[in-house]
């Protein structure tokens, strides 16, 4: 019997050559027999040529060959014979009988058996036989191999049938309507084996980027055909697991039935059986089954001996296939639970997981083959971890399309037309890439070909298409004389509307088969003509099989349930919305269930569409209103979907949507909101996935970005991605990318006319690809940047590829980092790049490689400089390279080239050659050829090898460049920076060999003097030693142009300072020396700016560097070193001969008593200091009295500081001319023991002009003591006794001896928390006598005494109490015993009772005051209540007040009379939040108003009513005398201004006029203006805040012209337009005397700011000026500015809240000169900056009367805050800096700590909300108080 199917003898060959080595050892046991054997089946052949062979395996060997030699035939009945007879091992005779098949002896075989028989067979090799059985194991064997046999032709001829021609359902379908592609020519697929690893990293990620290829990004994917599937080694008895997964159309089902198919005809002979179970069917078991159940119930049943084959299946499990495909399509959840535990039996019963578990473990069958199939979305983690091959089923590629299709019309003469119709049809191709949809395109082009075989349009969309083959589907089977397309779709609509029905029920109920009742006969029929459903048996167990259908393929199903839903009456649009969503194709893996609706949500799209809208409209049998509403609903959750985060496979499934609708509003809306959203990683593209992202970017409005991070595409992507328009930045990451890849982009970078960036990172492009796309990029003009590192690009054609660069006038970037490239290539590179003339920087770090360009090179600049005239081929050109050759390795045989590099390139900026190894000897070699290079910016040679020889190299080179501004070294560090100045002068010098000037030449021209370049050299941790410091100098002598030198961290000693000392006379431009031998070490010098003297002459110019004249002076400091007195004799003898030595400080010292007074003693020496400074030196108190008495020293000495016995100050003057001393010892513990010793000292000098012992411990004992001594010496003095623990006791006393004493003329007490006790002397005649007494918490006692002393004061002129417990009872006792005062006298008293009281009470105290009443000031929200009084020459008999209270005579008298006797000579009155009654207001009009003295009258904030304020108004009429009204905040409103201005007309002597936040508008303004215009005495006019316009403030302006007397207007805070503000400019340029203005907040613009800058130049009076808050941009804050100049007389200046800008700010500051009154500026809110603060710090210093200066709420930093510290020491009477809000950090508070300690006059600094440590503040808030970082400090810390 011939073998079921016949192998070629290529496979014969390739089996017995896997069997050799096996046979060969198991037949060397017994070589005997096989010569008798080979006898039998060579019987010709004479074979005793081997007697002589002893070898047994030679022997062996050599009969196998000729057994081989004899052919085929002999072969396999020589195979067939040793299987019968010899028990070999099993996987041997398997792999045998695979090779030769099995069958029945031959004559031959029968012979050999004979011989065989009778032959002597060694143990073990022969087969045992039973010596009692009938029946020979022979026989046996023979029967199992029959019945294995005839199952195997069974299983042939079962696949056969099932996968030879699978037909569709329906015995009446022809073959034109056969669908998709079953039963075409079958093209083979294009296949990518990958690695399983991949796909597991993938699978772990939460959710859809599982979606994604699982390949590995690492490894290149791989090409396999078909048959290399099943040929990989695998040990053996493991099962092996094959894993085949592909998107849904690309034709798996297919192959498995190809390859059942080829299995059937003898292609694979590995394999004795093959079974296929496909997922969708085996969800329909509901049962658990046996493996054996599965095998033979499920698939086919042998006809007889079932156990025989299932162990015969068992035995040759190595040669059993086990297909399963679509395990996409399996309901239940497979997980690693899904194996069965331990070790399952034949006879366990399983679920169909369990089963399929078990086998892919090797538990079951082992050592079979299963082949499994998927859509890639949701794989079990299992089957990754057991799978031996991983492959992707990837469709066709081009040449497979042109295949099928060229197959597919091989009988139509317009085969080549359609081709080449597909081939020009990008869209098209892409879609024929999915051979499902490449079968329904050609069907279509078929159909539309016969028909119209010129012009063809084909749908555009996969939905279009769908519908398109329905129709021609149709049209086939019913034919032309059906009618048209229209006509057959209405006569099939029942049909087609129930196949709808049954594909949306079955995907619902995740039902993919459907049994004979689930579908009507009429859609069975209808789907079954037409070739939509396909039929096949349906195996549940081992009954009867049933029919089963299914659609075609799972995308039809899905059609036709998406068309379902747009055309079912009982779909509404709510529903259709949760049925459309994009989550349907990704997975969460512990999901149960899977989601089979992959494309549904595409073809909803589709369905949306225009196009599809006549379609619908008559399946539906709706109008087209009804359709387009459902349409509607699918677009709009379209664009929602846009709008939220998606990841990268969502978004290519969103584009494969917008396509489908072919909507370009829509596509054009979606593509504006993913517009950030196109980021790709991890999973595989396709063209057709490609063109719906490129239609979608196409009609964004904006330029996007695509970044494709490890996906997987071909080339055919790159095709479709050039026609991507609006794509700006394109990258690409991937290790499959390599010169093929970039070769493919080159092609399609030409069509992306947008793209600025490219980047292609990670992948393995080497030196040929860069040049290709470099070559491409080179067209395209529009790229910026190109990223190409981490590729192989090892040595790029240099020369080639920047030449390519250079035409890139747009280039700004090119990244080739990470591709190790060679030092030589590097240099090459640098060479190239220099040479490159829009090249701009070359960064080369390590394997960091980038190249920098700045665009195409500016036009050659002319001559810069008469120096170079003749000599313009050394003219720098406008570009700036930049070099970075870093860490590479250059070594000292390298400098030669560096510097030809170096040298050849005229427009370095900066060079860095860090961390490389030139040494002395390659740095040498570059600095001497320094002067001949070009670098503007930066020199970096750290890191280099360099020792103390080279760093000499570098200072040498101080003087030999000219243009170098700083030097830094640390050789601890290994830091070697030079910095270089872009001085056109001195910048590209010609070579040395040819001289620019004539040595002959000695003529000089007119001589100018311009600052040198000021040079800083920072020698820091480089372990100088104190002898290296002479030679330093000696260094430093020959260098000029030196600003800084820094010696940090140099081990410096205690004798170095003293050199360093002593350099200060010999090196006379030394400015500052800061020393400090702490940790670390500071060593400091700065340097006075020296001048250069250039001359003029047309053929030659010299510089000659010497020191500017030196007026300011030196400074010398010396911190953290242990100073002894001898110490300090040696040091200060040393200062003493420096000239110009005007400050010294000596903190942080340690200097005791001793070292202190030898200090002082030196103080007369110091012929030019003006500040000794001792911080952060404990003081004892004998210390604290030497520093007050060198006062006695040194007449120069005008203050003496000491706070908080650690930091002391000593100033001193100019001259020894008398002027004002004063002495400051705050918190110094002083107690009443020190207060004699310290009387004493003050007493040599005479008391000076202001002593303070604020913050000590004086007590009432020592301010007695004090005051004893002041009693003795008539002296003038401020004494500032604050916070010294005085009690009432104390204060008492101190009253008596102010009531007593001719010398003291003011007294100012606090016992709250601001302790404040100051007292004020004068030796002169003063008529002032001041008492203040505020919450001292007085008790009844202590006001009676205080009462009793006040008695005895009669010379008081004013009396203010605030808070002091003083009741209204006592308020009267106050008043009586000031009865007898001699002097007009002012009593102030606050206390919450004057709030409660009502103005009737209040006067009733008021005339209980002696003498007549000249002021009566009420304010209740500040509880004041003020008198003033006028004491007759003869005292008035008073009664006391015990008696009169209690006569109810007194009580019941006469109070209007009383009012009026006592308020005769009233001139002032105020009230301000009163509450006035009818009776009250009565009062005020009839008698108070009246009185013929009263000159100044307000009410403001007050309430009245309505009457009462009428009768004020009319009251008003009678008040001729008034020079002063103000009824601000009083919510007065335009209807009572007609009679205000009826009484300002009898007012006829008013100067001012306040009427401030009232409602006054453009009306009351207008009948105001009429009256003001007779007002000639009229000085001050405000109405700020209410709310006049541009009508009212005209009418005003119109008035103005008239007031020549007018000095102070505010009109701040109300509604005028620029126009009117200029309207108001105007007429105030005629008020000559105006000497305030106030327009703050009116919004006015720069053109208001432009006209006053006309009309300041008139007003040459003017003293105010606020501007605040007005809109005033730079080119009116200009204009304002340079005006500004005209008024010399200006004290007070607020331009806040303004954008002036920097310009207006720098014109401000050029004018401030000017300003020699200038007391106040406001600049707060200004935007000012740093570039602002140098020239407004110069500008401050030349404004002698400034005292306050309002900065904050800008954006100054460090370098801001130190040019104003700087500034601070020349403006001797500011008293207030306000840098709030800014951004000052710790240098810039540092600086300002350091000069403030200068400015003994400043009270203090603001610098709350800063940016400076907390620490710092701190810190520097206990040195310095005045320093302020505290929001609330301006409370507590300024003087009242």
């Amino acid at each position: 019997m011939q073998p079921p199917f016949q192998n070629d003898d290529i496979d014969l060959e390739a089996a017995i050559a896997s069997a050799r080595p096996q046979l060969v050892e198991f037949l060397s046991h017994c070589p005997d027999w096989l010569l008798t054997t080979s006898q039998c089946f060579l019987p010709g052949m004479a074979l005793n040529i081997l007697d002589g062979v002893t070898d047994h395996r030679e022997k062996v060997s050599v009969l196998l060959d000729l057994l081989e030699k004899a052919g085929p035939a002999t072969w396999k009945q020589f195979v067939q014979y040793l299987c019968m007879e010899c028990d070999l091992p099993l996987d041997l005779e398997i792999l045998l009988i695979s090779s030769a098949g099995e069958g029945n002896l031959t004559q031959k075989q029968e012979a050999c058996t004979d011989v065989g028989a009778r032959s002597s067979v060694s143990k073990g090799f022969a087969r045992r036989r039973r010596s009692n059985s009938p029946v020979s194991d022979k026989d046996v064997k023979q029967q199992r191999l029959d019945t294995s046999e005839k199952y195997q032709h069974l299983l042939i001829d079962s696949i056969r049938q099932r996968c030879g021609s699978r037909r569709p359902a329906g015995s009446a379908a022809q073959e034109q309507t056969q669908p998709l592609a079953f039963n075409q020519a079958f093209v083979n697929l294009v296949i990518q084996q990958s690695k399983a690893s991949r796909l597991k990293e993938r699978t772990d990620k939460p959710r859809e980027e599982v979606a994604g290829a699982p390949e590995t990004e690492e490894c290149a994917d791989t090409a396999v055909k078909v048959s290399d599937l099943f040929r990989s080694a695998v040990p053996s008895g493991k099962t092996r697991v094959i894993f085949l997964f592909g998107k849904p159309g690309t034709g798996k089902t297919m192959l498995m039935h190809r390859i059942c198919q080829k299995w059937a005809e003898g292609i694979l002979p590995q394999f004795l059986f093959t079974f296929l179970f496909e997922f969708r069917q085996l969800n329909l078991l509901k049962r658990k089954l046996t493996l054996k159940e599965l095998l033979f119930d499920l698939f086919l049943q042998p006809e007889d001996s079932p156990d025989a084959v299932f162990q015969n299946l068992l035995e040759n499990a190595w040669h059993t296939l086990i297909i399963f495909d679509g395990l996409d399509e399996f309901a239940a959840n497979m997980d690693m639970s899904s194996s069965s535990k331990g070790s399952p039996t034949l006879t366990s019963r399983m679920s169909i997981s369990e089963l399929f578990a078990d086998l892919c473990h090797g538990k079951l069958l082992p050592g079979c083959t299963v082949l499994v199939t998927s859509r890639p979305k949701r794989i079990p983690d299992f089957l990754l971890n057991t799978v031996d091959l991983l492959a992707e089923i990837r469709g066709f590629d081009h040449e497979k399309v042109e295949e099928y299709v060229s197959r597919y019309f091989h009988q139509h003469s317009f085969k080549e037309q359609a081709i080449a119709h597909l081939k020009s049809n990008t869209k098209l191709l892409s879609m024929c890439l999915i051979p499902a949809l490449c079968y329904v395109v050609c069907t279509c082009l078929e159909y539309l070909l016969l028909k119209h075989q010129k012009s063809v349009e084909l749908p555009q969309t996969m939905t279009q298409f769908y519908i398109k083959m329905l129709l021609i589907f149709i049209n086939k089977q019913q034919g032309e004389s059906a009618g048209g397309e229209e006509t057959q779709l209405n006569s099939n609509k029942k049909a087609i509307l129930g196949l709808c029905d049954l594909a949306l029920k079955g995907l619902e109920d995740k039902k993919l088969i459907f049994y004979v009742g689930d579908i009507p006969e009429h859609v069975k029929e209808f789907a079954s003509l037409h070739g939509l459903l396909t039929v096949f048996e349906v195996k549940t167990s081992g009954t009867c099989p049933e029919a089963g259908y299914a659609f075609v393929h799972l995308s039809l199903q899905e059609f036709f349930a998406a068309l379902c839903l747009m055309v079912s009456k009982r779909v509404d649009k709510n529903y259709l919305r949760k049925k459309f969503s994009l989550k349907s194709k990704w997975t969460l893996k512990n999901e149960a269930k899977t989601e089979l609706m992959e494309s549904f949500h595409i073809f909803l799209s589709g369905l949306s569409s225009k196009e599809c809208r006549t379609f619908l409209m008559l399946l539906a049998e709706q109008d087209e209103a009804w359709v387009q509403d459902k349409q509607d609903a699918i677009l709009q959750s379209l664009k929602k979907l846009a709008a939220t985060h998606l990841t990268g496979p969502k978004v290519i499934e969103l584009c494969h949507c917008t396509f489908e609708t072919q909507d370009l509003e829509v596509a054009q809306h979606i593509g504006s909101l993913l517009n950030f959203k196109y980021e790709f990683k991890n999973f595989r593209l396709t063209p057709l996935d490609m063109s719906a992202l490129v239609f979608v970017i196409n009609l964004g409005q904006d330029l996007t970005h695509l970044d494709f991070a490890g996906c997987l595409m071909d080339t055919d992507c790159l095709e479709v991605l050039a026609g991507c328009k609006n794509v700006e930045h394109l990258s690409f990451r991937s290790r499959r990318c390599g010169d093929e890849f970039a070769a493919a982009l080159s092609k399609s970078l030409r069509g992306m006319g947008s793209l600025k960036k490219l980047e292609l990172t990670g992948g393995s492009i080497t030196a040929e690809g860069m040049t290709n796309l470099v070559q491409a990029s080179s067209q395209c003009l529009q790229i910026e940047e190109i990223n190409l590192q981490d590729n192989r690009i090892q040595d790029p054609e240099v020369k080639k590829v920047m030449n390519l660069i250079s035409r890139m006038q747009k280039l700004k970037k090119i990244d080739l980092s990470n591709n190790d490239l060679s030092l030589d290539a590097v240099l090459t590179l640098a060479k190239e790049v220099t040479a490159c003339q829009n090249a701009a920087e070359l960064h080369v770090r390590k394997d960091t490689v980038i190249i920098y360009f700045s665009g195409p090179s500016g036009k050659v600049p002319r001559s810069l400089d008469l120096m170079w005239e003749e000599n313009k081929e050394h003219v720098i050109p406008t570009r700036h390279m930049k070099l970075c050759l870093q860490h590479h390795s250059l070594s000292s045989q390298h400098a030669k080239e560096i510097v030809a590099i170096l040298q050849s390139c005229p427009c370095l900026s900066e060079v860095d050659l860090s961390g490389n190894k030139l040494g002395d000897e390659g740095c040498s070699c570059l600095l001497e050829s320094l002067p001949w290079i070009s670098i503007s910016k930066q020199l970096d040679l750290s890191q280099n090898r360099l020792s103390v020889n080279g760093i000499c190299s570098l200072l040498k080179s101080v003087n030999t460049c000219q243009k170098m501004t700083e030097v830094q070294v640390g050789l601890c560090h290994e830091t070697a920076v030079l910095r270089f100045t872009e001085d056109r002068e001195f910048a590209s010098l010609p070579p040395r060999e040819e001289p620019v000037f004539s040595t002959d030449d000695q003529q000089f021209g007119e001589e100018n003097q311009t600052p040198t370049a000021s040079k800083k050299i920072r020698l820091t941790d480089s372990r100088f030693q104190a002898s290296d410091l002479e030679k330093l100098c000696a260094v430093l002598k020959e260098c000029s142009g030196i600003s800084e030198l820094e010696l940090n961290n140099n081990w410096i000693s205690l004798n170095s300072v003293f050199f360093l000392a002593q350099s200060l006379s010999t090196l006379e431009h030394i400015k500052t020396m800061n020393l400090s031998l702490g940790h670390p070490q500071v060593v400091h010098l700065t340097f006075w700016e020296r001048i250069r003297v250039r001359s003029t002459s047309r053929r030659r110019s010299s510089f000659l560097a010497f020191p500017k004249h030196v007026a300011k002076g030196r400074c010398f400091r010396l911190r953290d070193c242990r100073l002894g007195p001898e110490d300090v004799t040696r040091l200060c003898q040393i200062l003493t001969q420096c000239p110009q030595l005007t400050e010294i400080d000596l903190s942080g010292n340690s200097l005791n008593d001793q070292t202190i007074e030898r200090l002082l003693s030196f103080l007369p020496y110091f012929c030019h200091l003006t500040l000794l400074s001792i911080r952060n030196n404990t003081f004892s108190p004998c210390c604290t009295v030497l520093l007050i008495n060198s006062i006695n020293l040194c007449e120069r000495l005008r203050m003496v500081e000491v706070r908080s016995s650690e930091n002391a100050f000593l100033h001193l003057g100019a001259s020894t001319q008398s002027q004002k001393t004063s002495c400051r010892l705050t918190d110094c513990a002083i107690g009443q023991g020190q207060i004699d010793e310290l009387c004493r000292v003050l007493e040599q000098r005479g008391w000076l002009a202001e002593v303070d012992f604020s913050r000590n411990q004086l007590g009432d004992e020592g301010l007695r003591c004090l005051l004893d001594h002041l009693r003795r010496v008539p002296v003038s003095c401020s004494l500032n006794l604050s916070h010294n623990r005085i009690s009432q006791d104390g204060v008492l006393h101190l009253i008596n001896d102010f009531a007593t004493s001719g010398n003291t003329t003011e007294v100012q007490v606090s016992l709250c928390s601001k302790a404040t006790l100051i007292i004020k002397l004068t030796s002169r005649d003063d008529p002032r006598k001041i008492l203040r007494l505020a919450e001292c918490n007085f008790q009844p006692e202590h006001l009676e005494k205080l009462y009793s002393l006040l008695e005895k004061c009669t010379g008081l002129t004013e009396y203010i109490s605030s808070n002091n417990n003083m009741t209204v009872q006592a308020a009267e006792r106050l008043l009586y015993s000031l009865r007898k005062n001699l002097c007009p006298l002012k009593i102030s008293i606050e206390e919450p009772w004057v709030r409660k009281e009502s103005v009737t009470n209040l006067l009733e105290l008021a005339v209980q005051a002696c003498g007549d009443i000249t002021e009566i000031t009420i304010c209740k929200d500040k509880t004041l209540f003020r008198l003033g009084v006028k004491f007759p020459h003869c005292p008035e008999k008073v009664e006391s007040v015990d008696s009169r209270l209690n006569l109810p005579e007194v009580k019941h008298a006469c109070f209007y009379q009383r009012v009026c006797e006592k308020c005769a000579q009233l001139q002032e009155l105020r009230w301000c939040h009163v509450e006035l009654h009818n009776d009250e207001a009565e009062m005020l009009v009839r008698i108070l108003l009246p009185l013929s003295e009263l000159k100044k009258f307000g009410l403001t904030s007050s309430s009245i009513m309505p009457t009462g304020i009428d009768y004020l108004i009319m009251g008003l009429q009678n008040f001729q005398t008034i020079e002063e009204l103000n009824l601000g905040h009083m919510k007065l409103g335009s209807a009572v201004i007609p009679a205000l201005v009826l009484g300002l007309r009898e007012m006829p002597f008013l100067k001012k006029l306040i009427l401030n936040h009232n409602s006054i508008g453009n009306d009351g303004c207008s009948r105001l203006a009429e009256a003001l215009r007779n007002m000639h005495y009229m000085e001050e006019i405000n109405l700020s805040h209410n709310k006049i316009g541009d009508a009212g403030l005209i009418n005003l302006a119109a008035v103005l012209l008239e007031m020549q007397n007018l000095k102070r207007i505010d009109l701040s805070g109300n509604n005028p337009s620029p126009a009117g503000g200029e309207k108001l400019m105007e007429a105030l340029a005629y008020c000559k005397h105006i000497e305030e203005l106030i327009l703050s907040r009116n919004a006015f613009g720069g053109r208001m700011a432009v006209k006053l800058a006309l009309c300041l130049p008139h007003m040459t009076n003017l003293k105010i000026l606020h501007l605040q808050n007005n809109n005033i941009g730079p080119a009116g804050g200009m204009e304002l500015a340079r005006a500004l100049v005209a008024c010399g007389l200006l004290e007070e200046i607020s331009l806040s809240e303004n954008n002036l800008g920097e310009e207006s700010i720098h014109a401000l500051s050029e004018g401030l000169p000017c300003f020699e009154h200038l007391r106040k500026i406001d600049l707060k809110l200004c935007r000012i900056t740093d570039d602002a603060s140098k020239s407004l710090s110069h500008g401050f210093q030349q404004c002698p009367s400034m005292e306050e200066i309002i900065l904050s709420w800008n954006a100054l930093g460090d370098g801001g805050a130190q040019e104003l510290a700087s500034a601070l020491p020349g403006m001797e009477k500011l008293k207030m800096l306000d840098l709030e809000k800014n951004r000052i950090g710790t240098c810039g508070a540092t600086k300002l700590a350091e000069e403030l300690a200068k400015c003994p006059a400043i009270q203090f600094i603001r610098l709350w909300d800063n940016p400076v440590p907390r620490g710092l503040a701190e810190n520097l808030t206990s040195q310095d108080p005045r320093l302020c970082f505290s929001f609330y400090y301006r409370e507590e810390s300024l003087p009242d």
